[in-house]
């Protein structure tokens, strides 16, 4: 009945847009708002799956699909193709998420296990106003949750499927073997977006100093990333006479970087804020490769309408609001800045200013809703980021790059040697 009125008036609506005073203006808030209402009952019909409605214990076996590590520092298990006993295959959840012993080996993504495990339906907030986290199972398709304190058994290998997961996994643990202690598990993160290696200490430490963004492979990574291998790309070429003077290295260079792009969102396990990085950086690089100025709020509001034509539910998530508001903050900043023409000091000194300008307006942009979703505010935000963003860029992102670039030789310790 809902959906059907909300069609309606719509459809009733629709006329009205065609005016050009304050009856169109509503007509179109109108039009948009029943196509935003639309779409998210769209995705929340298209991810509808069973959910466990009793507690459960007793065998369990799946596919893992994903490794993770809870608030606790448990490491958490993910599995798909699930069978539990004595349920029917209807009310059997599409994925599980168990809580595993961390004293064991850890089977390899994709490999299909089987455990004894208690597994209870995904609970509400735990007070009003909090974090609904029923609600993010719905969307993750998590129909049950739960733990286990027997061993976890492999009755098949991995398989051919989930190359990228099981890439990702590979990729984190060469890493973490390479780098020894926690710098391992920090890089992995960084790299592959792999916090199993974190421990809660180090994360508490990192949102005390608002640093956690740092390994939240956000829009600095894919910015730094992108820009490292399309200046590198671009000086090289140029280096190279036969190429610089019949070829356009600049669209060469964009398009190298585009391919990176990619490879880092694939690589990196596509949350929210890193597709809204790859989305802004993807239509820089194609405003290179057709003479357009991409540096505006167009790109982020072509980045914001993807992502919730996508993921509508992420309106809500602490994730792309604070990632869209830091992004709108430094656009319009640095935009007015560009076209006023206004100086940021004497060229030694335009990139620190430009780091503390740019940190300045991001933490300003994100307090309010770190202190509405997180109760808490970074007291020495400004200075840890004006201290560890430089180091990010000019020493971690691209030793990541070069041991990446050179892990098919098998010599990508000459990159970690400087990370």
């Amino acid at each position: 009945m809902t959906y059907a009125l909300m069609g309606l008036a719509m459809v009733l609506v629709l006329p009205q847009t065609q005016h050009k005073d304050a009856r169109g203006l509503v007509a179109w808030a109108v039009l948009f708002l029943g196509l935003g209402f639309a779409t998210a009952a769209l995705r929340t019909h298209s991810v509808a799956a069973p959910v466990l409605s009793f507690r459960y214990y007793g065998p369990v076996e799946g596919r893992i699909i994903g490794i993770d590590q809870s608030s606790s520092g448990r490491i958490r298990l993910t599995l798909d193709r699930v069978r539990l006993a004595r349920t029917s295959f209807q009310k059997t959840p599409e994925r599980v998420r168990v809580s595993v012993s961390s004293d064991q080996a850890l089977p390899s993504i994709g490999a299909t296990v089987a455990t004894t495990a208690h597994l209870m339906p995904p609970q509400g907030p735990s007070e009003p106003g909090g974090f609904d986290f029923r609600r993010l199972a719905w969307f993750s398709e998590l129909g049950a949750v739960g733990y286990t304190r027997k061993p976890v058994l492999v009755l098949q290998p991995a398989q051919s499927a989930l190359a990228i997961q099981r890439f990702r996994a590979r990729l984190s643990g060469m890493i973490q073997h390479r780098i020894a202690g926690e710098t391992g598990g920090v890089a992995a993160a960084i790299i592959a977006g792999d916090r199993v290696g974190v421990s809660q200490e180090t994360l508490r430490v990192l949102r005390g100093s608002n640093l956690a963004h740092l390994l939240a492979i956000s829009g600095l990574h894919m910015g730094l990333l992108s820009g490292f291998v399309f200046s590198f790309i671009r000086v090289v070429l140029c280096l190279w006479p036969a190429v610089a003077l019949r070829c356009n290295v600049k669209k060469i260079a964009a398009c190298a970087a585009l391919m990176a792009a990619v490879a880092y969102l694939a690589i990196s396990g596509g949350n929210v804020a890193t597709e809204r990085a790859f989305i802004m950086v993807s239509v820089l690089l194609v405003a290179v490769l057709l003479d357009r100025r991409a540096f505006s709020l167009r790109a982020v509001a072509v980045a914001a309408t993807l992502v919730l034509l996508r993921r509508p539910e992420t309106l809500l998530s602490p994730g792309f609001q604070m990632s869209f508001a830091a992004t709108t903050a430094l656009v319009a900043v640095f935009g007015a800045i560009r076209d006023h023409q206004l100086g940021l000091g004497p060229a030694w000194l335009r990139p620190v200013l430009t780091v503390v300008v740019s940190s300045a307006v991001a933490g300003l942009a994100t307090a309010p809703y770190g202190a509405a979703h997180f109760n808490t505010l970074a007291h020495f935000g400004l200075l840890a980021n004006v201290l560890a963003v430089p180091i990010i860029g000019l020493v971690v992102v691209p030793s990541a790059v070069l041991a990446l670039c050179l892990a098919p030789l098998g010599v990508e310790e000459v990159g970690f040697l400087f990370s």
